[in-house]
């Protein structure tokens, strides 16, 4: 694949949390190939399938939010490669 052909994020996911959702904690950079990003999200799913193994089986609630945090990044970036595989 050249670099003509390789598709984009176009950075305009963000990642909002808490009650006031106006404010975004991050938002995806643009112009990371969409593969790279589809692959990061992946590798961060399978760190939340980890941590929520740990928080259930060993009743270790701090895990279960972390593993909410990176599932939202995760999902975060695999939307904004969706967008850029769109265009």
């Amino acid at each position: 694949m050249t670099t003509e052909d390789a598709q984009f994020t176009v950075g305009q996911t963000t990642f909002c949390q808490g009650e006031n959702v106006t404010h975004a904690l991050f938002r995806i950079e643009p112009g990371i190939p969409c593969r790279d990003a589809r692959e990061q999200s992946s590798e961060l799913m399978g760190y939340v399938r980890e941590l929520t193994i740990i928080g259930l089986t060993e009743d270790r609630p701090m895990m279960i939010w972390a593993a909410h945090y990176l599932s939202a990044m995760a999902k975060a970036l695999m939307d904004d490669a969706e967008l850029g595989m769109a265009q």
